[in-house]
């Protein structure tokens, strides 16, 4: 991999290339991280959610770059080139903002807006509650997390599920996810992608709940042909990363909800008080479920200085992959207004 290149902008650069971008290599709290970096001023973070990697930014990072930033996208510590602890409490909440702070200190950076997806989300919420002095604003995208809540988050979920399995309650048993997920990666990314995104129409479409005892990829379609927002040497890049790594890293995030609550107490009644934005899709499966919707809802809320929220229409889970240009656009935009509220 090209481990030192000048900035480049979004015309020189091809995207789907993983080899085409800088990466580079840093140890923070006690890991070492695996990060791709681009262009120079402003420091911009961008953390992936799951199944992703930092390479569903591919499209994000040339653009913010061309457009005078400094762009960093790491692998999360349990995903792609970045270490995997073994024990699942090196997953919860304070340990991946402590990698995004060291991350910081390693590039010698005090100021950065942090841009979250799904996991990332939660990661970047937690990140400007806990370090407000680092993180000036915050951006989400898909999934609209919530305050820290009285109620411990798999009994939350329970209540939720109503007797049926949902993912995040699916992943906490050890072994058995992480076995059936890689037993064909191909398949399961695959299906993954495309079922969570605004491509898959009726039953093709993530179901959110399982009943007792059904596997996971049964929530999920395997589409004969897959859409043009995902080209094949994307698909194989992840194939490959997550071939390599195996799941289990990744799950282990989850397998902390309810740690990561218990080590937050002094968070109960916390909100993100920096300029923020939330992007998501109108068509992403998540958001049928009545608990996001009630938090996509209020998020003025646990937001009070959020800019815009944003439903792209026909758009999923993977709106950053599925929509490059307007997620650009309206990072830009949102970076803008910082620079403009900041300095005024």
């Amino acid at each position: 991999m090209n481990m030192s290149r000048p900035p480049v902008t979004l015309a020189q650069l091809d995207a789907d290339d993983p080899d085409a971008f800088t990466h580079r290599f840093a140890e923070v709290n006690g890991i070492r991280m695996h990060y791709v970096e681009e262009g120079q001023g402003p420091l911009v973070i961008l953390l992936h959610g799951f199944p992703y990697l930092w390479y569903m930014w591919r499209r994000q990072i040339p653009a913010l770059a061309a457009a005078g930033f400094r762009v960093v996208a790491p692998d999360q510590r349990g995903f792609g080139r970045t270490d995997r602890p073994d024990a699942v409490e090196a997953y919860d909440i304070s340990q991946s903002v402590g990698d995004v702070v060291g991350l910081m200190t390693a590039l010698g950076e005090t100021s950065a807006v942090i841009v979250g997806h799904d996991l990332g989300a939660w990661v970047a919420q937690a990140a400007a509650m806990l370090r407000p002095d680092l993180f000036r604003a915050v951006v989400m995208l898909n999934t609209p997390v919530p305050p820290r809540g009285k109620v411990k988050p798999t009994v939350a979920l329970q209540e939720m599920a109503k007797g049926r399995v949902y993912h995040h309650l699916y992943f906490q048993e050890r072994g058995k996810p992480d076995r059936e997920l890689a037993s064909d990666t191909r398949k399961t990314l695959r299906s993954v992608f495309y079922s969570v995104s605004g491509s898959a129409v009726g039953a093709e479409r993530w179901q959110l709940f399982l009943e007792a005892g059904e596997p996971i990829l049964n929530a999920f379609t395997d589409p004969k042909e897959f859409p043009s927002w995902l080209s094949p040497r994307a698909i194989d890049y992840y194939v490959a990363e997550y071939t390599r790594s195996g799941f289990t890293g990744a799950l282990n995030h989850y397998r902390c909800r309810d740690r990561s609550w218990e080590i937050t107490a002094f968070l109960d009644g916390a909100v993100v008080r920096q300029p923020s934005l939330f992007i998501g899709g109108a068509a992403d499966p998540s958001g049928e479920s009545a608990a996001v919707r009630g938090v996509y809802d209020q998020l003025e809320a646990y937001l009070p200085a959020l800019w815009k929220k944003v439903l792209l229409p026909g758009i999923g889970h993977s709106a950053a992959e599925e929509d490059a240009s307007q997620v650009n656009d309206l990072i830009l935009q949102f970076l803008e207004h910082v620079h403009t509220r900041q300095t005024a």
